[in-house]
């Protein structure tokens, strides 16, 4: 039986073409506190115009291969290219164009996505988000820091701030100027609803907003008890007292809605009837399910009164 590899740490830097993610790659890789003893493989999957030194991160023990094709994420090429320098650590460059799914389901089962950057040049982001919104939000929903640069007085940081906040709340967002000097968004988002109410009500308006917090941030929500109206929805995988309790919520085209759901459970007695619309009252466990594969939130239901559907079917963050 083959050895289990240790795990691999992975920075991933997204970002659409010109956004500044080799600039700031090249920076890294001239700190030697960065390079020092340890072997690293840059892969690269788009050429820009600024290039790397590949003479001089060699000796710095840098090693940089080019992926030209989405379709050669494998994970046989990745790891490949892993044993042949032999790496200790990976950067990857992404191309803005390519859907992150396809680096996530074909990375080696050992490579761990230790930080995610996401460079947005400040000056083209409103054309980008607004032509290829699908492609912003992909990046938006799992970096940890999103960094806009060329940056200018003049430009307005709340829009940058709403954008990013309306498709994830936890990452960070910096400003970079134009004259090198760099500031961090420290806009409070306070959420819409009282997470300290005896009963804490989600209302119509709120529940994309409400799903998405309470998927990133479950144990906060440990213990509390809700009321919030979507759709029950039964199949033939449901389990006696075991449904899904959500709404449809759309992150950022009709293209992308998605039936946005968490486990409830009941008693097999009080089962909901498939499709039907109810305002939920129900108490917030934080555990293990099957069906999740893991821990999730699994709403123990309290109540269940049926009602009209919301005045917007689909929910949104905006």
């Amino acid at each position: 039986m083959p050895k289990q590899k240790e795990e691999m740490p992975v920075y991933l830097f997204t970002g659409f073409l010109e956004a500044g993610k080799t600039q700031f790659i090249s920076g890294v890789l001239k700190d030697p506190q960065f390079t020092g003893g340890e072997r690293t493989l840059l892969l690269v999957c788009e050429e820009g115009e600024n290039e790397y030194d590949k003479d001089g991160l060699t000796q710095a023990g840098v090693f940089v291969e080019s992926i030209e094709n989405e379709s050669d994420l494998t994970p046989k090429v990745l790891e490949y290219l892993e044993d042949k320098h032999k790496a200790t650590r990976i950067l990857v460059e992404y191309n803005g164009m390519w859907l992150l799914q396809s680096l996530f389901t074909n990375m080696p089962p050992h490579w761990t996505i230790y930080q995610e950057f996401l460079f947005i040049d400040a000056t083209t982001f409103t054309m980008y988000n607004a032509n290829m919104r699908n492609l912003m939000v992909d990046k938006l929903a799992s970096c940890d820091l999103a960094v806009f640069n060329r940056v200018t007085q003049a430009m307005d940081k709340m829009e940058f701030h709403k954008q990013v906040r309306g498709v994830s709340r936890r990452a960070q967002i910096a400003y970079e100027y134009e004259d090198g000097t760099t500031e961090y968004d420290e806009i409070e988002d306070p959420l819409p609803f009282d997470l300290e109410a005896p009963v804490v009500k989600i209302e119509d308006e709120d529940y994309a907003i409400w799903y998405r917090d309470l998927a990133e941030e479950m144990k906060k929500y440990s213990g509390k008890v809700l009321e919030v109206k979507g759709q029950a929805v039964l199949n033939r995988r449901s389990m006696p007292g075991v449904f899904a309790f959500g709404r449809r919520v759309m992150t950022c085209c009709v293209e992308d809605i998605q039936f946005a759901s968490f486990l409830a459970t009941c008693t097999p007695q009080a089962m909901p009837q498939n499709g039907q619309w109810y305002v939920l009252r129900c108490k917030v466990q934080i555990k293990f399910h099957k069906l999740y594969g893991q821990k999730g939130p699994v709403l123990q239901v309290m109540a269940l009164t049926p009602c009209d559907p919301p005045e917007e079917e689909v929910a949104t963050f905006f």
